[in-house]
């Protein structure tokens, strides 16, 4: 929006050009969406305090989460508004891409809403009924995967690549929806379920939102995404605003949601940002990266399967108890250290997705 307003302002000043810079943009979209979310976090935490909508912990759960009883939730709605009010600000609104990634976590948001309002208004601790939670993330995500499918304009947007290996690249076809599908589910599902501790889903997604501004940059610029061996698509470059937006609201809530929490993120927040990562990693054609960086989520995906499976074929649970961040604590694992060794995993994890841009 403010970038069509330099555009007709340059021709007065022609300091207005500086708008124009991509990686202006994207730091002024961190700051903000911190900003939003820092001046809006306190009048949010009271809103919500006032409203009652407050935490609703499982009776089955570690019992030290019981003091977390009453804590306001759905605080995601701070950092949507700040992505989306930096987003709208700040980017290229003429990219189509930019506009799939705002559906996307817009609409995933309002699933997360829903289900959250369920758990705070009726009491319901298991919050949506699953089979109509994953009816819409189905639905949500097969039509964006069909609407990219159907955008898509050259070869390099439905190609698999495949880290570390250089110019193979092989074309997906049909499959790409499939794909496509499963990333942005996956990926939304995985968040949700790493969001049980005070801080611990914010930070990595933050992290890996970063490092996906980076691959945003590189696929979008012609001279660097040759130099790298990379797809060129230059529509990717845009989406470096989005990212920082990204990293600007996460950090701007972690104020509020480090431990001890003042307000949890809710579905509302985790289902949208999965969401969005999800949906960024396949435009920029990085999808097995993302298995990389967002470990973290894949580690706490795969706890609740093994779990799951174990107990339904054995009769025996592996974990104490699933997600994996529950396990450690019922070990003996003070909050705190969990969450920051989770963080330190997630950080080299990230370091070593980013490697592979070079590393081909």
């Amino acid at each position: 929006m403010l970038l069509w307003l330099a555009d007709y302002l340059t021709q007065f000043y022609t300091g207005f050009n500086v708008f124009s810079y991509l990686t202006f943009r994207a730091i002024v979209s961190t700051l903000t969406a911190l900003g939003i979310s820092i001046y809006f976090g306190p009048k949010l935490i009271r809103k919500l305090q006032l409203l009652s909508f407050g935490q609703t912990v499982r009776d089955d759960g570690p019992q030290s989460h019981l003091s977390k009883q009453g804590t306001p939730t759905m605080g995601g709605i701070l950092i949507l508004g700040a992505i989306v009010t930096s987003v709208l600000l700040w980017a290229d609104l003429s990219n189509v891409y930019v506009w799939v990634v705002l559906f996307v976590i817009s609409s995933f948001g309002i699933l997360g809403f829903v289900d959250d309002y369920r758990k705070v208004v009726r009491k319901d601790p298991k919050g949506l009924i699953a089979r109509w939670k994953y009816f819409w993330q189905t639905v949500l995500g097969l039509g964006t995967a069909f609407f990219l499918y159907w955008f898509s304009q050259s070869p390099q947007e439905t190609a698999l690549l495949l880290p570390f290996i250089k110019d193979v690249m092989p074309q997906l076809g049909l499959l790409y929806i499939l794909l496509t599908y499963f990333v942005i589910v996956g990926t939304s599902n995985a968040v949700n379920l790493t969001d049980g501790l005070d801080g611990l889903a914010i930070v990595p997604t933050v992290m890996v939102a970063g490092a996906f501004a980076i691959f945003a940059y590189m696929t979008g610029n012609i001279n660097f995404s040759a130099y790298l061996h990379i797809p060129y698509i230059p529509l990717t470059s845009e989406l470096v605003v989005v990212c920082t937006a990204i990293v600007g609201a996460g950090l701007g809530f972690l104020w509020f949601n480090t431990y001890p929490a003042q307000v949890f993120m809710g579905d509302v927040g985790s289902l949208a940002l999965g969401a969005a990562l999800g949906v960024i990693a396949v435009l920029v054609r990085q999808e097995l990266v993302l298995f990389i960086m967002g470990g973290v989520f894949v580690i706490e995906t795969l706890s609740v399967i093994l779990q799951v499976g174990s107990y339904k074929l054995r009769g025996q649970r592996i974990f104490r108890m699933a997600p994996i961040h529950h396990h450690y604590e019922l070990k003996g694992w003070p909050e705190p250290r969990v969450i920051v060794r989770f963080w330190i995993i997630s950080l080299m994890l990230v370091l070593i997705g980013l490697a592979t841009l070079k590393l081909r």
